[in-house]
């Protein structure tokens, strides 16, 4: 399996997340401890070990290789557009969140606590 890296470098615990093998980073323990992985034929249990262009990383238990690639231009190209179209979206948001008129709350002071009822009582 080829990984189309568009940064200088990825670290293991990212990479191992983004391709769903783990579900948070919380979990790179466990799964590094209880897994062996290699890392250009040398084992890995570093989470934070960078991966760059070029690296191979072996999954031994899943039987899966993953090559760390370069992508084409017109790759890097829709990359920088989506993370552009990403900002603006997040900028947007938070306009809208900024101008959005505030609500009321009570304060715990003013409210006054209505005894439960029950049906019957």
């Amino acid at each position: 399996m080829d990984y189309k890296l568009f940064d200088d470098y990825i670290t293991l615990q990212a990479l191992l997340k983004e391709i769903g093998i783990i579900q948070s980073g919380g979990a790179i323990k466990s799964y590094l401890a209880e897994h062996t992985l290699l890392v250009n034929g040398q084992d890995e249990k570093r989470r934070g070990k960078k991966l760059r262009i070029g690296d191979q990383l072996t999954l031994v238990d899943e039987g899966m290789t993953i090559t760390l690639t370069q992508p084409s231009d017109s790759e890097i190209e829709q990359h920088q557009m989506d993370l552009a179209e990403k900002k603006r979206v997040a900028a947007l948001a938070k306009t809208m969140n900024k101008n959005k008129p505030k609500t009321a709350k009570p304060s715990s002071s003013k409210a006054v606590k209505q005894p439960v009822r029950f049906p019957g009582n």
